[in-house]
């Protein structure tokens, strides 16, 4: 049931992918022969993979992975963790950082699992309303805590480079179960440590 990190590459899935990236380089216009080009389709293929790794990760495993009995009850939050996803609507990045709490009933997990959570959903074509939903429910489902908080401030690339071009915007979104969710006071509580 353990829980390890790498970078994991499928040397098919890669090999497919590179073919794709140098067929769109050329239908851009570009010579794909030239010197700064020919390992660009590799290269953006491992960054792909890369990028999209979440898919291969069981969120849930990763927060059983260092879960332990304990009986605080009180707020644990971990905050400005850093963000980085990819857009599914133009497959640009955003990014910037997630807070996330949780009331323990009974169970806590380590730290750096909630982090890690994040990257999980986060490493997938995602929007994100739908990735701070995911990361919220599965902190509820797993663990089974008084309330979960979950608020992801971000950028988005694909309204800063192309379309609108708003270079400052940031889009907020949250996501609350529980104590967060039906007591004022609690919640006034962690969007009070989160600023």
């Amino acid at each position: 049931m353990g829980f390890t990190k790498n970078d994991r590459y499928d040397e098919e899935a890669l090999q497919k992918l590179a073919f794709h990236y140098k067929e769109i380089l050329s239908i851009l216009g570009e010579d794909v022969e030239r010197e700064g080009l020919l390992k660009t389709p590799i290269r953006v293929a491992r960054s792909m993979q890369f990028l999209t790794q979440g898919y291969n990760d069981d969120p849930a495993a990763i927060l059983n992975s260092a879960r332990f009995k304990e009986e605080y009850r009180q707020i644990v939050l971990v905050k400005d963790i850093e963000l980085n996803s990819m857009c599914e609507h133009h497959m640009l990045p955003f990014y910037g950082k997630v807070h996330v709490a949780y009331i323990p009933n009974g169970y806590i997990t380590g730290l750096s699992k909630v982090a890690r959570v994040v990257d999980a959903f986060a490493r997938r074509l995602q929007v994100q309303e739908r990735l701070t939903v995911q990361i919220r429910d599965c902190i509820q489902e797993t663990l089974n805590p008084l309330g979960v908080a979950v608020v992801i401030e971000a950028e988005h690339m694909c309204m800063q480079i192309r379309g609108v071009q708003k270079q400052h915007s940031i889009t907020v979104t949250s996501a609350f179960t529980g104590a967060f969710l039906k007591d004022p006071k609690t919640r006034e509580e962690f969007m009070h440590l989160i600023k």
